[in-house]
């Protein structure tokens, strides 16, 4: 069964970092672009990050790009999110999904998606 467990996320002030572990298991990350994609409340969710998983290629919103890092360790099956210079517009619930064979920011082609994990920026 393909399951995907996000860890990491708690409260951080503006300026700080948190790392995000998304573990996976049930399918390889040889097969799956794994997303990080975020919801805050009243907003649509958007795609943040993607790492494609033929070539390790890693795609980021404009939003992010800069300040997140996303990177994978097939080893552990587990993608990482790194996030730094944290804002006040990036609190939500950030989730991890697999798509098979694709790499996109777009949510239609994942699959999988995990349970989130709760970022908060706040002094």
């Amino acid at each position: 069964q393909e399951r995907l467990v996000e860890s990491g996320g708690g409260l951080v002030q503006p300026g700080g970092s948190l790392r995000l572990s998304c573990v996976v298991s049930g399918f390889h990350l040889d097969d799956y672009t794994i997303g990080w994609f975020r919801q805050d409340p009243g907003k649509e969710r958007e795609g943040v990050a993607c790492i494609k998983n033929t070539d390790g290629s890693t795609y980021y919103a404009d939003s992010v790009k800069g300040r997140f890092t996303i990177s994978k360790d097939n080893a552990k099956n587990t993608v990482y999110l790194q996030m730094n210079s944290l804002k006040p517009e990036d609190p939500a619930v950030y989730y991890c999904a697999a798509a098979f064979f694709i790499a996109t920011l777009a949510q239609a082609p994942y699959d999988y998606w995990g349970q989130g994990a709760q970022v908060t920026v706040s002094s």
